[in-house]
């Protein structure tokens, strides 16, 4: 199946990047899951390599690949027993800046885009509010015209990159009487006087940064408005699509990897004179645990293509990131259950990687939101429109 999607090239490129995460990364992973701090100088050798770049225009430093190198960067990163890393750096390369790809203007893509390609600046996306998650439409931030400037109050929580981030890609109702046909999107730099945050303990994803973020009077030029007034809501439910499909891949990767490390336990350990791996009712929890997650991993490949080739994949991606999720928390818990004691222990993976796994059915809509996203297609006839 590789060989429908993935040349030569591709594979050349993901055996760099597993080298360069095995020697710039993991020596690092314990320090910053115990600080909740990703040192600087990483995201900079991010920037050296073109990471950061896969899909941005090469006007701007990027590289603009096809969309199966994210989908290598994106596995791989889940194969080093970091959720919170991997966050990090995905909600700087698919989050902040495909919205400045695809809103930003010349200036503001000069400004901050290039920057990003080489991890000189850090970016995160601010939606998610303290009253309002998968109910984008009813975000309190207001950003009020006056003159040649916008003024923002109100805040956002859960955001990755929220602390140390340099610049925020923020949405704000800027006309509220119109309801999500009134949300606009702005990028702005963290120093602006009135920009607070503050960091959020988590459950997993230890090592990103985690912020709520609070707007005071936040004063920004009107040019800091990316696209057009009003067409956030669009904007953000057009880029949804890849998200989803990057959580749904984030999903089968770490999968993928948890089974590689249980089916090597099994193998190692013995029980009553022979290898756990040749238990029958073992053995067939593992195979009907890869049997799900290729079904996803094919699914969510199928999806790649279809979202490279142009398509408005908005109902596939939802499907991608529902199952995926679901799938990769069975296997985070099955895999524990099947190391035993030493899969409760920290020194072991599947400790992690199950809290690391948790956050999947939640973040970028939850699973009981995708599911009436989708029932909303299915049974609804509802036809979800790109952005124009």
């Amino acid at each position: 199946m590789n060989s429908m999607y993935f040349t030569e090239e591709h594979d050349f490129f993901r055996k760099s990047f597993q080298d360069f995460l095995q020697k710039e990364v993991v020596p690092h992973i314990e320090e910053w899951e115990k600080t909740g701090t990703i040192d600087r100088f990483i995201w900079e050798k991010f920037g050296e390599m073109g990471y950061f770049g896969l899909a941005t225009p090469e006007a701007y430093g990027g590289l603009e690949l096809d969309l199966f190198y994210t989908v290598i960067f994106l596995e791989e990163l889940q194969k080093i027993n970091s959720g919170g890393f991997a966050a990090a750096m995905w909600a700087h390369a698919y989050l902040a800046m495909t919205h400045l790809n695809k809103e930003g203007n010349h200036e503001q893509k000069e400004k901050y885009l290039a920057p990003s390609v080489t991890g000189e600046l850090i970016g995160c996306l601010c939606i998610t509010e303290p009253f309002g998650g998968s109910d984008v439409s009813g975000m309190r931030t207001t950003a009020v015209k006056e003159g040649d400037t916008y003024v923002l109050n109100g805040s956002k929580t859960f955001i990755t990159n929220g602390v140390f981030s340099d610049y925020l890609i923020v949405a704000a109702k800027t006309s509220p009487e119109l309801g999500n046909k009134g949300i606009s999107i702005f990028v702005m730099d963290r120093d602006t006087p009135g920009i607070s945050a503050t960091k959020l303990d988590k459950l997993g994803w230890r090592a990103s940064d985690t912020g709520e973020i609070a707007f005071d009077n936040v004063t920004i030029p009107a040019s800091n408005l990316m696209g057009e007034e009003g067409k956030g809501f669009p904007y953000i439910m057009q880029h949804f699509a890849l998200e989803r499909l990057v959580m749904g891949i984030n999903a089968h990767a770490r999968s993928e990897f948890a089974l590689e490390y249980t089916i090597q336990y099994m193998k190692d350990r013995m029980a009553f004179g022979q290898s756990i791996s040749k238990f029958q009712a073992l053995r067939h929890k593992v195979a009907q645990l890869t049997a799900e997650v290729e079904v996803c991993k094919t699914f969510n490949y199928v999806t790649a293509k279809r979202l490279n080739d142009g398509e408005y994949v908005v109902k596939e991606a939802t499907v991608a990131k529902l199952t995926s999720t679901k799938v990769a928390d069975d296997v985070m818990y099955e895999c524990l259950q099947l190391l035993g004691g030493y899969g409760y222990m920290e020194e072991y993976p599947l400790a992690r990687l199950l809290r690391d796994s948790r956050l999947g059915p939640i973040g970028g809509g939850t699973s009981e939101i995708l599911r009436e996203i989708i029932a909303k297609m299915v049974i609804d006839g509802k036809d979800y429109k790109p952005a124009t």
